[in-house]
């Protein structure tokens, strides 16, 4: 481990202070405005870190974890980003502002996959606000203080957790009521405690979260895991940070308990694992016992290289991490700017996953987090003279879908999955017809209806089915 990364105190910039940064001065003037601008509508915030040792400041804006944190004009439409720079400028019409941020944002489709509208659970028909509970085994949980991270991504789905949008925004202030519907539930087996990052959170508040986890009323859950970025913008967290002893104890206690504590580490290029001290975290971490499951979205201008894939991966293995998932970037926030056709998204896939041997190839993808559920690309295929994408669903809101193949015309533009049409002449995919033909069959469909807009452009609060 380099003495320098370890030595460096955390420090966030933001909008109001990414002018302290030393590397701030040398940036061109075009690159410092579109940050002052963009970041009026999605979140910005980077850490000396990430600015000192993960960007190559001798090849921005081109930099892939430049292009990862840093806000930049195209992403935006030209006339968004002409009037929102005219009002951020001008500094003149607030109310304008405010009003044109809100109209882009609610463009920008905010809570992508039935977040809000599906995905809540409800006791007594009243939502429990910080949880959701999209698939029968898994619980997610948004803890309030976790609601931030070390430095945010550009593409983040969860965008809306951190601008501002109250109405859109998960967050729970206690963990009382998380027990409770676990012990209500005896069918959910893990729990993912996610944000924002709840390793922003100090050990001593992590755990008032996790050990009521691990009372023998729970029995049930065998999987605790935590969703993380600092793996990769902090490493110090595992390491160096004044509490980074006691939160490997945290885990050492979840596993002495009889449960897996899984890190789900946020990886998006193989320079996040370069630095020693990146490496170190990885260590210490399975060194607990706890497993560390490598996953992270393919995104345009940031790691279209398979070999940036297979790197990651293979360092994860040798490290004792597993590779998880690969995803294809959701339909959210500035997805024009980040999105890859399926054809090459499947392609690059295919291209890391021939570098590696068979203990990273415990890696899937590309893989659409979308509205029935996960959805794999399979590969591409010629059946009954038709070429055709081989899809099959990971997880789903219906458990009868998961592992049932199916297919969708070949299209070389496709980005997502309300993209594809059913192969062979069929108008639905299975998951949006009836049952199986049978009276008795009950309805195994949820209703795929395209989003409406409002006269301002923007996207109602209705179910968001452009995310099916």
């Amino acid at each position: 481990m380099t003495t320098e990364a370890a030595s460096v105190k955390f420090k966030p910039y933001i909008r109001q202070t990414i002018a302290q940064a030393p590397q701030w001065a040398a940036m061109a003037p075009e690159l410092r405005e579109a940050v002052q601008v963009v970041s009026h509508v999605l979140p910005f915030r980077t850490n000396a870190y990430v600015m000192e040792h993960l960007i190559d400041w001798n090849n921005i804006p081109d930099d892939p974890i430049f292009r990862l944190t840093f806000p930049h004009r195209d992403m935006l439409p030209a006339h968004e980003y002409a009037r929102l720079r005219e009002l951020v400028l001008g500094r003149a019409d607030q109310a304008a502002l405010v009003k044109l941020v809100r109209e882009i944002r609610m463009r920008m489709n905010p809570h992508p996959a039935g977040q809000m509208t599906h995905n809540v659970p409800r006791v007594n028909d009243a939502p429990l606000k910080g949880l959701q509970h999209k698939y029968k085994e898994t619980v997610l949980f948004f803890p309030s203080a976790g609601q931030t991270c070390h430095a945010y991504c550009t593409f983040c789905f969860r965008w809306p957790q951190f601008v501002g949008m109250d109405d859109m925004k998960f967050d729970a202030r206690e963990s009382n009521e998380l027990a409770g519907y676990l012990k209500q539930h005896p069918e959910v087996t893990d729990v993912l405690i996610t944000g924002g990052d709840p390793l922003i959170m100090n050990t001593r508040s992590l755990a008032s979260y996790i050990e009521p986890l691990l009372v023998p009323e729970l029995a049930h859950i065998q999987n605790i895991r935590i969703g993380t970025k600092s793996v990769a913008y902090w490493p110090q967290r595992f390491v160096t940070d004044a509490d980074a002893d006691d939160l490997l104890r945290l885990f050492e206690r979840v596993v002495a308990s009889g449960k897996n504590m899984a890190i789900m580490g946020h990886y998006n290029h193989a320079v996040e694992l370069r630095q020693p001290i990146a490496q170190q975290a990885v260590k210490r971490i399975v060194g607990t016992g706890a497993t560390l499951r490598m996953q992270g979205p393919l995104i345009r201008h940031i790691n279209e290289d398979p070999k940036s894939w297979a790197e990651l991966w293979q360092t994860g293995v040798r490290l004792g991490a597993i590779p998880y998932y690969m995803f294809v970037e959701r339909d959210t926030g500035p997805r024009e700017y980040f999105q890859l056709p399926l054809v090459k998204a499947h392609e690059i896939f295919q291209a890391a996953y021939q570098m590696v041997s068979g203990l990273a190839r415990t890696v899937r993808g590309p893989s659409m987090s979308a509205f029935p559920g996960k959805v794999v690309i399979d590969g591409v295929a010629h059946i009954g003279g038709e070429k055709v994408f081989a899809l099959q669903f990971l997880q789903a809101r219906n458990a009868d879908w998961v592992r049932k193949p199916f297919y969708a015309r070949y299209d070389e533009q496709a980005t997502w999955m309300d993209d594809l049409r059913p192969a062979f002449g069929r108008d639905k995919f299975f998951f949006e017809t009836e049952g199986d033909g049978h009276p008795s069959t009950p309805r195994k469909v949820i209703p795929l209806t395209p989003a409406r807009h409002d006269e301002d452009g923007g996207a109602s609060c209705a179910v968001h089915s452009n995310v099916a």
